[in-house]
């Protein structure tokens, strides 16, 4: 088949991410002696400086990683959690029915630094420094601004005009957006990083010891007093209204990055990791346990999926999104082992059939009844736009956007892979903090302000973020770790890329490169909480027969374009050789890996 790039293969070190400097911020790390732990570290604050647009410092991560010390794959949750005054009843109270999309209420704890550094902390070896130097350079003295970088202010230029002053002051000097390419500089940002690094290296020469003082600087210094003092002022947010936010210094300071066991389901040889219910990462486990009934009617030709294969995975895939919505969220009653069943999953595979589905059908684990949160039982509203031209999600002019986000996945020489999905903290999300050079995550979007659902609103509760690293292991071994921005479809891309690589036999570029699609016949995670049912998004390179014959299913097929969905990246470790491997997405021009 016909592919944009080689798939690369060497035997040093592997990085694979959505923006070119990161994976070379990474690879550099791994030139210097670093490990997997390290170069993942660094590429991820590099990404918070090149793409700022879909992550930064106020925002999230969840990482799923191997290391060659342990025997089994691990998660490091760098998600925050909703702050001690996110109560539905102050929600409700000021006359809201959905968490704004946008804004100060839609925080939650800021969960990237302590995340990143808690793994360099336990799993890396290189200083705090070492891997934090290359983005505090990028910020101090600039980098390239990317075109959908200067598309986005654009965007949402006239609410930073006439609402987020700090924001225009930082994002559109002189009142003008940065020309795309550019050369672009946050000198807060390196101020503050700059700040957290002498807070750390005060501490003496012992790296934990730094680690675990700049942590503290963070959550417990000046970082969190600023915050602090800031969402105490109202600002605009996309309910049309000024609303102050409700974290604080406390938060800040009850919260920590925590690890936990993957959740993983077998699949003949391959095993897969995934986050637990907390995020969506389930759903591709589920999907992967639906089509195991269709086995024989996948197929790929010429590195395109068939029309069956495309309407079999997103059948399953409403079905699996459908039991997300109902049954997901950061609390101890989720029914995962029956929804990851085999009896289960025979179950729910009998409401296949060979026309599209246009109902929103959960199942009914142990015999127990769904719950939807009322928004969702009143029906789907209409979605407008589609988003970008690379498979990134809508940007609105009020600042809410439905999905933006990075990637990043390292492979070493040693065997450790490590893969992570940073997000929040969009510069497009909240208003800038002036003292500290960046604007805190909108996560709390996704929580519904309806009692008693898996993932209501409550303080100390982590939202159902739509983030979804992978790994999986082939014959017990770790062998590959991949993902992809692009929110509610994060794990349809993802299943899109384990079909063409498993069942179609593509390496990882030809994988990454085979066309994509999804569905958006399910609630979205992001206000407004809209859907289409029976809306499917294809990329034309699937072919015209392909997309008359997904019509004739009963599917309202949307033309993407020929290169339009998803960012995925790759890295892979064959344990007979020890080659390790990498790929990255073409789409946009911008996600590259690099190795030797």
């Amino acid at each position: 088949m016909f592919t944009t790039r080689p798939e690369l293969v060497g035997t040093h070190g592997m990085v694979a991410s959505t923006h070119w400097l990161a994976s070379s911020a990474g690879m550099a790390v791994l030139e210097a002696g670093g490990n997997a732990f390290d170069a993942a570290v660094a590429a991820g604050f590099v990404l918070q400086v090149v793409e700022p647009h879909l992550n930064g410092p106020g925002g999230e991560v969840p990482i799923v990683f191997s290391s060659v010390n342990e025997t089994a794959p691990r998660v490091l949750c760098g998600q925050g959690v909703a702050p001690a005054g996110a109560t539905i009843d102050h929600y409700t109270g000021l006359g809201l029915d959905l968490v704004p999309g946008s804004g100060l209420l839609a925080a939650t704890v800021p969960g990237s630094w302590d995340g990143w550094l808690t793994l360099l902390r336990d799993y890396g070896t290189k200083s705090l420094r070492e891997v934090l130097d290359y983005a505090i350079g990028y910020a101090r003295d600039g980098f390239p601004v990317l075109e959908r970088v200067s598309f986005t202010i654009s965007r949402v230029s006239d609410l930073f005009r006439d609402h987020w002053p700090t924001s225009a002051a930082q994002w559109m000097p002189g009142g003008q957006v940065p020309e795309p390419g550019s050369r672009f500089r946050n000198p807060k940002l390196a101020e503050t990083w700059e700040w957290l690094l002498a807070a750390g290296e005060a501490a003496g020469g012992d790296r934990e010891a730094q680690i675990e003082a700049a942590r503290r600087a963070w959550s417990q210094g000046f970082v969190a007093a600023q915050i602090d003092d800031f969402c105490r002022t109202a600002f605009r947010d996309d309910s049309g209204r000024d609303h102050a936010g409700v974290l604080t210094g406390a938060d800040m300071a009850g919260w920590e990055a925590t690890y936990e066991d993957a959740v993983t389901a077998d699949f003949g040889d391959w095993t897969v990791a995934k986050c637990g219910a907390w995020s969506q990462g389930p759903v591709l486990l589920q999907q992967l346990r639906l089509l195991e009934g269709f086995s024989d009617r996948l197929s790929y030709v010429d590195g395109a999926p068939t029309a069956e294969t495309v309407h079999l995975a997103v059948e399953c895939a409403k079905l699996a999104f459908a039991d997300r919505e109902a049954w997901y969220g950061d609390s101890g009653d989720v029914p995962l082992d029956v929804l990851l069943s085999r009896e289960y999953a025979d179950v729910c595979r009998k409401l296949v059939d060979e026309n599209a589905s246009l109902d929103l059908r959960p199942g009914s684990p142990n015999d127990l009844k769904p719950r939807l949160a009322a928004h969702i039982r009143r029906g789907p509203s209409a979605v407008t736009d589609l988003g970008g031209a690379i498979g990134e999600p809508t940007v609105e002019r009020s600042g809410t956007t439905k999905g933006d986000t990075v990637h990043v996945d390292v492979v070493d020489r040693w065997g450790n892979l490590v893969s992570a999905t940073p997000s929040g903290g969009w510069l497009q999300s909240s208003p800038v903090i002036p003292s500290l050079g960046f604007c805190l995550g909108s996560r709390a979007q996704m929580f519904w302000l309806d009692e008693g659902l898996p993932n209501s609103l409550a303080p100390g509760k982590r939202p159902r973020t739509t983030l979804s690293p992978t790994l999986a292991l082939r014959e017990g071994l770790p062998a590959l770790a991949f993902g992809t921005p692009g929110g509610d479809q994060q794990d349809q891309w993802q299943l899109g890329f384990w079909l063409a690589h498993t069942t179609g036999g593509l390496n990882l570029q030809e994988s990454i490169d085979s066309p994509a699609w999804h569905s958006n016949a399910f609630p979205s995670s992001f206000f407004p909480r809209a859907w289409t049912p029976g809306e499917l998004v294809v990329e034309s390179r699937i072919g015209a027969a392909a997309v008359a014959e997904l019509a004739d299913r009963g599917h309202t097929v949307v033309d993407a374009g020929e290169w339009a969905l998803g960012r995925m990246s790759a890295v892979s470790r064959d344990s007979r050789d020890g080659l390790l491997r990498a790929a990255a997405n073409p789409r946009g021009g911008q996600g590259y890996a690099v190795g030797r």
